[in-house]
């Protein structure tokens, strides 16, 4: 190695699954084909991959007690970002409360892209352009109906923190867990893929050459680079082909759970397949692939990465839905309606002025009095005395439910029973927010909630995000909280 090239380490491991979980065989009964076992998890109509990404990265800052100050760069991987072109890696960086001067990339085109993230993150560490790098790999695809990618695509998010982490020998032994080589494979054929005009993915032309012609030889020839690996985490399309090229290479698959949980998660399969296997020592070789590419990268863990002991609990669970409720989560099936415009369009004056404090979660506190006024855009004098100095300050994500109303019909792109909340947070504040209706019929007054980033609607084919109260405990809260130290100390 090069001495200008640093040694980087992983000090953080975050984890995220959507809501519902999907029986594949509640798949086959429709289409009549062969089910399968396990879930798949898919995102309720209020989440979607970028839901999914905040709440992965904000676990593992977390957990890695990184600041969003101290974050230097922010890469993310998914398949379907939520602009086709627009300002997603703005909108996540910004609810992450990320600076402004963030570096980082979005990639997306392929579930190749998890692995491109953190390989661009690594570089960006490596030679010494960042400090602490964000890696965010998360995916919910959206599989053609009546497609076999119906009983095996999932969801999920799965992010990691680098930093550059040098021990005594100058070797990365500091950290937990350093990234040590890579190796990337390309064949250019046509596997599973979505036209420009297409809203889902499509299947592989024949499934039998697709595995023994292009994946298995593909991935099995890229994981060959890294050597001997106790333990693989690979992407797997199908849920079967993570075997088979383990069988090849030896060692142990530990993905195969997380798989046969939440499904194929895409750019995020290998990543979250691998992330409890942080929390053990070993060497760990992860392997991606998507779009005729394969990229396996390896890991040695010499003791547990923050974030990591809790990733079992937080991919466990989740609501059973039908399959005629999955299709309506994600889109694709509609009630023949005209969904409700919203009074202010997403693009307008208001937005552009209040988005950023939205997914910021801000408020106004008064010099004067102390009072915290939200949002700030709207509140220009303190609502408590009037006074007109006040500090822009980030909310509490947690409070209690002062009162609250359920509204038992709504129009869509709403979905009832919905509640609306007020809350009163723990620094002093108080908002209305949305909250689900998975906690409708046990709401109280009382209860303590997690604000949580959610997609209120889609409006004009631009995604408004805000935050909803969920009752605690919940998953939104498990996980969240920090170490307390700086991010240079959990490095050593």
């Amino acid at each position: 190695m090069s001495a200008d090239v640093r040694p980087v380490g992983v000090v953080g491991v975050g984890v995220a699954a959507p809501a519902l979980r999907l029986a594949p065989g509640e798949v086959a009964k429709v289409w009549g084909t062969g089910g399968g076992r396990g879930s798949l998890a898919v995102c309720g109509a209020d989440e979607d991959t970028l839901t999914l990404a905040w709440e992965a990265a904000e676990r593992a800052m977390g957990a890695a007690g990184a600041a969003g100050d101290a974050v230097s760069g922010l890469w993310w991987g998914t398949t379907r970002p939520p602009f086709a072109e627009g300002p997603s890696h703005a909108f996540l960086a910004s609810a992450l409360g990320l600076s402004v001067s963030v570096q980082g990339a979005l990639c997306a085109g392929s579930p190749h892209c998890g692995m491109e993230a953190l390989l661009a993150a690594w570089d960006a560490v490596a030679a010494g352009h960042a400090d602490v790098a964000l890696v965010v790999a998360s995916d919910a695809l959206l599989p053609g109906l009546g497609t076999a990618g119906e009983t095996t695509t999932g969801a999920g998010a799965a992010a990691l923190v680098l930093v550059a982490s040098a021990g005594a020998d100058g070797n990365g032994a500091g950290a937990p867990a350093r990234l040590v080589s890579r190796a990337t494979r390309r064949l250019p054929v046509v596997d599973r893929v979505r036209g420009d005009q297409e809203p889902a993915t499509g299947d592989v032309y024949d499934g039998r050459l697709f595995r023994e012609e292009v994946f298995l030889p593909l991935v099995a020839d890229v994981a060959a680079t890294l050597g001997t690996r106790e333990r693989w985490a690979l992407a797997d399309p199908d849920g079967k082909l993570a075997g088979a090229a383990v069988r090849r290479l030896g060692g142990t698959l530990v993905s195969g759970d997380t798989q046969s949980r939440l499904g194929d998660a895409g750019s995020a399969a290998a990543l979250l397949g691998a992330a409890a296997s942080f929390s053990s020592p070993g060497t760990l070789g992860l392997v991606g692939y998507g779009g005729g590419r394969a990229t396996a990268v390896a890991v040695e863990v010499t003791r547990p990465v923050p974030g990591a002991q809790i990733v079992e609990e937080l991919l466990s669970g989740g609501s059973p839905v039908s399959y005629t409720d999955a299709l309506k989560a994600r889109g694709q099936l509609q009630a023949q309606t005209d969904p409700i415009p919203m009074g202010v369009p997403p693009g307008g004056a208001a937005f552009v002025r209040g988005n950023a404090e939205m997914l910021l979660l801000e408020g106004a506190r008064c010099r004067a009095c102390g009072t915290v006024s939200t949002p700030p855009s709207i509140h220009p004098h303190c609502i408590g005395c009037g006074g007109t100095e006040l500090d822009v300050v980030p909310l509490a994500r947690r409070g209690t439910v002062q009162t609250f109303v359920v509204n038992q019909t709504m129009p869509p792109p709403f979905t009832a029973p919905l509640p609306l909340v007020v809350v009163d947070l723990e620094d002093g504040a108080r908002l209305m927010v949305q909250g689900t209706s998975a906690d409708a019929a046990d709401l109280t007054i009382g209860d303590p909630v997690t604000l949580t980033l959610r997609r209120y609607a889609t409006e004009r084919a631009i995604p408004v995000y805000g935050y909803k109260a969920l009752r605690t405990p919940s998953r939104a809260a498990a996980g969240t909280t920090t170490s307390g130290r700086p991010v240079e100390e959990v490095a050593r």
